[in-house]
C-alpha cells in the first residue's frame, strides 16, 4: 500500500483521560493492565485515522487495511503500524482471537464512508462492531464470563450511543456524521440542520429522548454483566462503568447536548466507584 503521507497514524491528541469511562484504572492487575493499554492505544490510533477530516475516505480505508495486515500478518509490520504489531503480540501472548480488533477496524472503515443510519437496528449493527468488541476483548483477557458476551455487548453499545448523543452537534458540524436514526428524525419533525444549532429544537429533543430510551433498555440488559465475569477486578470495573453509564443517561435527559457540558467529570466518575465495588464484593 502507498499513502499520500509518510506518517500512517494521525494523532488527534485524545488520550485515555478524554474518555467517558476509566480505561485502565489502578484496580486492574498489572499483568492484564499493560495489555489493556496496548489495546487502547491500538483502538485510539485507528479511531483517529477514521476521524481525521483531512484524509480522503479511501485513504482512511487503505490505512486501516494496513493495520489489519499488520495485525494478522506473520512477518514484521511495516513502518507506521507499530501499534498493530504490539496488539498482535498481546493477542498471541494472551491467546485471544484477532476478531475483536478486526471488527473495530471494519467499523472504522465504515465510518470513513458512511455518515447516516436509517434506523435504530442499523445503528446497533454499527455498535456491535465499534463498541461491543471492546468488552469482548476485556472478557477474554480476564478469563471469560459465565454469561458469555451478551450483557457486556449491551453495556458497550449503550456507552457508544451515549457518546454519540453527547457529541451529536460536533459530529455533524465537523464530520457531517449523524448517529441518530434518520427515520426518527423524520417522524419527530426534526431536521438535519437542527444539529448545527446552539440548542435543541423540540423535534431534535424528542429524537434524543427516544435514543435515551433505547439506551436505558441496553443498560437494563447490561445489569447482569458484572456478576458473570469470573475475574473480581474486571467485575468491579464493569459495575463501575455500568453506574457511570446510568449517570450519563440521567444527565443527558436533563441537559442539552448542543449547549451544555454533558461529559461526566473525573470526580463524578470516581464517585461511582465505591458503591459499585461494594455491590460486587457483597454479591460474591
Amino acid at each position: 500500500l502507498t499513502f499520500r503521507h509518510t506518517m500512517i497514524e494521525t494523532p488527534s491528541g485524545k488520550h485515555a483521560g478524554y474518555e467517558n469511562f476509566p480505561v485502565a484504572p489502578w484496580l486492574l492487575p498489572a499483568r492484564q493492565r499493560r495489555h489493556v493499554i496496548v489495546f487502547y492505544e491500538f483502538a485510539r490510533a485507528i479511531d483517529d485515522i477514521a476521524d481525521n477530516p483531512a484524509l480522503p475516505p479511501q485513504e482512511k480505508v487503505d490505512r486501516l487495511d494496513g493495520f489489519a495486515a499488520a495485525l494478522t500478518g506473520d512477518g514484521p509490520a511495516a513502518a507506521g503500524f507499530e501499534k498493530a504489531a504490539a496488539m498482535r503480540q498481546t493477542l498471541a501472548e494472551m491467546r485471544i482471537t484477532s476478531r475483536h480488533c478486526l471488527d473495530l477496524i471494519d467499523a472504522f472503515q465504515q465510518d470513513a464512508v458512511k455518515s447516516r443510519y436509517a434506523d435504530w437496528a442499523e445503528l446497533m449493527h454499527s455498535c456491535d462492531r465499534s463498541a461491543a468488541p471492546v468488552g469482548r476483548f476485556m472478557i477474554d483477557l480476564f478469563g471469560g464470563s459465565t454469561d458469555g458476551y451478551g450483557a457486556s455487548d449491551a453495556l458497550c453499545n449503550a456507552l457508544q450511543v451515549l457518546n454519540h448523543l453527547q457529541d451529536c452537534g460536533d459530529d455533524y458540524r465537523e464530520m457531517d456524521r449523524i448517529y441518530l436514526p434518520m427515520d426518527w428524525i423524520t417522524a419527530e419533525g426534526a431536521a438535519i440542520a437542527d444539529l448545527a444549532a446552539d440548542t435543541c429544537t423540540p423535534g431534535l429533543r424528542r429524537v434524543i429522548d427516544r435514543a435515551l430510551t433505547g439506551t436505558d433498555d441496553l443498560i437494563e440488559k447490561a445489569a447482569s454483566a458484572p456478576h458473570g465475569i469470573r475475574n473480581v477486578w474486571l467485575s468491579m470495573m464493569t459495575a463501575w462503568i455500568l453506574r457511570i453509564a446510568q449517570t450519563m443517561s440521567t444527565r443527558l435527559r436533563d441537559a442539552d447536548p448542543l449547549s451544555d457540558e454533558t461529559k461526566p467529570s473525573k470526580l463524578a466518575q470516581a464517585w461511582c466507584l465505591p458503591r459499585s465495588a461494594l455491590t460486587v464484593l457483597v454479591g460474591r
